[in-house]
């Protein structure tokens, strides 16, 4: 028996539909509760819920902050808050952390919060376990996964990396998704790729971000693509390597289900979904036509088979909303941006980056047919409600593959978004409460708690084939 995949059409027929999806949730009017700005009754609370969240997270996270309260006291705590009246910065931070521990410990979205942990927590795994950093150190400043919660919506999904919740003395980031996302919107959850194994994991390794933004200009600018597209594309080399960082971890899914979310998002605000051509100068990311190219030519360069076909996909959608594109107040020509575009996503992901000890992005993580398997396996459990989801599910994938399965499902024709949405929450749920980290011991990494068989038993080799074809 060949284990092989079959060869699919790419089904995004949907798009409309899940667009539509995103645009009513960005203007669901739901907030999550604000942690109190009281210091006495935020250290009450946070005092009665540190034992209910995991050993890991206890030592790295809750008892390192509330030793960093304890130190500023309520004066300090309250001079933070004068200081970031607009809660733009320390404060902001400050109340983020607590706002993390508190929704863990007070169950706040209980079934959502621990799918979108387990999400992070998966993603971390695959970029840092030791089975696929084979020569490559462990990153400079955390291999904590990041504790999540759920924000403000109108700052959408962002992170605090760790080097700044760092000043609160904290060892992992912190990443947040708008809270109507707990519920919709099944668009917005590829955007934690680019927010985990983009953010997080490029601000862990000291000297990656600047040697990344330093070869980018030099191959922009050897290749002489003109239009200030060196500086462009370096000075935004944070985002940029986030979105490249997100389609190596996540697949096509991670490229086209940004594409899909920009333009939810246009739409609730503008009226129009479409990916916007300007790039304003204050803008610290890439125009979004300029992300659609990046993550198209990104999934080109997968090891899967289907990757080209992919990228022409994408590419395609990304020309249907191309007008005039404008960056920093100078109009650049459309060729000369998809070149570059291509430029980018193969300097990014080819490199051999000293920080990395001459290991390319994509030899440490990458999008293959056995991940294409499992996530046309997984397909089948996200389409229907009524059957219970198998518990053998639990494990043997990613959380990558049940993401990357919910929006290629929901894309695909006649999908119900909304059904695949809290299929995929269930799932992750599942994989959630077998989760060693999760539990009484201290495991950074599962992937790393793997037994090495001298022998594989015919029986077995078919089970996983069974399983997976």
């Amino acid at each position: 028996m060949t284990n092989r995949i079959a060869v699919n059409t790419v089904d995004i027929s949907n798009l409309a539909v899940c667009i539509e999806d995103v645009r009513r949730a960005v203007l669901t009017p739901l907030q999550s509760p604000e942690p109190p700005t009281d210091f006495h009754e935020l250290r009450g609370r946070l005092e009665a819920v540190k034992d209910k969240l995991p050993k890991l997270y206890q030592e790295t996270a809750v008892k390192p902050f509330l030793r960093k309260l304890d130190e500023l006291g309520p004066r300090g705590f309250v001079d933070i808050l004068i200081r970031d009246p607009e809660r733009n910065s320390n404060a902001r931070l400050m109340l983020d952390i607590a706002q993390a521990i508190l929704q863990h410990g007070e169950g706040y979205f209980p079934l959502a919060t621990d799918a979108f942990q387990e999400v992070v927590s998966d993603l971390y795994d695959g970029f840092l376990s030791a089975a696929d950093r084979v020569g490559v150190k462990p990153p400079d400043l955390s291999v904590i996964p990041a504790l999540v919660k759920w924000g403000s919506p109108e700052s959408g999904p962002y992170t605090w990396p760790v080097d700044a919740t760092s000043v609160f003395d904290l060892q992992a980031a912190i990443v947040s998704l708008p809270p109507i996302h707990a519920n919709a919107g099944v668009l917005s959850w590829p955007s934690l790729p680019h927010e985990v194994c983009g953010h997080d994991i490029l601000h862990a390794d000291i000297g990656l971000l600047e040697e990344l933004s330093q070869t980018v200009w030099n191959e922009l600018n050897r290749a002489n693509v003109g239009h200030n597209l060196p500086d462009y594309w370096a000075s935004r080399i944070d985002e940029t390597a986030s979105d490249v960082l997100g389609v190596l971890n996540a697949g096509p899914a991670a490229a086209i289900g940004l594409v899909g979310y920009f333009r939810g998002m246009n739409a609730a605000f503008t009226g129009k979904a479409a990916l916007r051509n300007i790039g304003p100068t204050d803008d610290p990311h890439p125009a979004d036509i300029l992300r659609g190219y990046l993550g198209a030519y990104a999934t080109g360069l997968l090891e899967f088979s289907g990757a080209q076909e992919w990228q022409r996909v994408i590419l395609a959608e990304a020309d249907k909303d191309l007008a005039s594109i404008r960056l920093e107040n100078r109009a650049v020509d459309a060729n000369a941006a998809r070149e570059s575009a291509r430029i980018v996503a193969e300097t990014i992901m080819k490199t051999k980056l000293r920080s990395l000890e001459h290991t390319s992005l994509s030899q440490i993580q990458n999008w293959r047919d056995r991940d294409e398997q499992i996530t046309l396996a997984l397909r089948s459990l996200l389409q229907t409600t009524g059957t219970p989801l198998p518990t053998l599910y639990r494990d043997g994938f990613y959380a990558a593959h049940v993401i990357a399965a919910a929006v290629t499902e929901a894309l695909s024709k006649n999908a119900n978004p909304e059904i695949v949405f809290q299929r995929m929450v269930t799932l992750l749920k599942m994989m959630h409460d077998a989760n060693p980290s999760w539990g009484p011991l201290i495991v950074p990494h599962p992937g790393d708690i793997f037994r090495h068989f001298a022998y594989i038993p015919v029986i077995e080799a078919q089970k996983d084939v069974q399983l997976y074809v």
